[in-house]
């Protein structure tokens, strides 16, 4: 009797490639070798992905859409403020990063070209502003209209570079479940709302200490 063949989906696709990163450190040669590998036919890549950089940017994406299924999820997500529905969105997001840790930095890492790294993030990077458009409520809106006259490209551009720091502190974190990445978190979305509530200099000082602090146990 013929064995049925398993049906290949974008999910297996991933789960696939993400095993081959981890059994063999690196990522597959070619499309064709990676499909021989794993029993299934070349084509039927293809159907999801036109070539191993785009699976490779879809993973992160795969995280972000996880996250906000999960975030929706909790039948209180709705009623939180911007702040609030920010830093559920890094929990969230960072517990899912830590359960697929190994995988992430090799990928993250991988070779001396960090702006190509970066490229594995264009797919979540747009995900990313778009959510901030999302929850950026009208007070938001309002008070950075106050402040220096920002359009909500550069709320987004500035959310996203936050999200770029708290990813590098996140990789080179090395306390227990990475409770200082949490800490990290908490005082960089409180800064950045701070600034944007014109009441900064506590919160600035806090998460300054905070990160020399991190900076001269890591430089000892």
């Amino acid at each position: 009797m013929a064995t049925k063949k398993t049906k290949i989906t974008k999910e297996s696709i991933i789960s696939m490639y993400m095993s081959f990163v981890l059994e063999h450190n690196e990522k597959p040669q070619s499309v064709y070798l990676f499909a021989i590998l794993n029993g299934f036919e070349e084509t039927e890549f293809y159907n999801f992905f036109g070539n191993l950089a785009s699976l490779e940017k879809e993973i992160y994406s795969h995280f972000f859409e996880k996250t906000i299924e999960l975030l929706h999820k909790d039948n209180n997500y709705e009623s939180y403020d911007m702040k609030n529905k920010l830093l559920s969105f890094y929990f969230t997001f960072f517990e899912l990063l830590t359960a697929n840790r190994s995988y992430v930095s090799i990928s993250l890492n991988e070779g001396k070209n960090q702006l190509q790294n970066l490229m594995k993030l264009s797919g979540l990077r747009n995900n990313f502003k778009k959510f901030i458009a999302e929850i950026t409520t009208d007070e938001i809106r309002i008070q950075q209209d106050k402040i220096q006259n920002f359009q909500e490209k550069a709320i987004q551009e500035s959310a996203w570079i936050q999200f770029l720091f708290t990813l590098k502190f996140w990789l080179e974190d090395g306390s227990a479940s990475f409770e200082k990445t949490d800490i990290f978190i908490e005082k960089s979305v409180k800064l950045s709302f701070d600034l944007m509530n014109t009441a900064p200099i506590n919160s600035l000082i806090d998460f300054g200490k905070f990160i020399f602090k991190e900076k001269m146990q890591t430089n000892s």
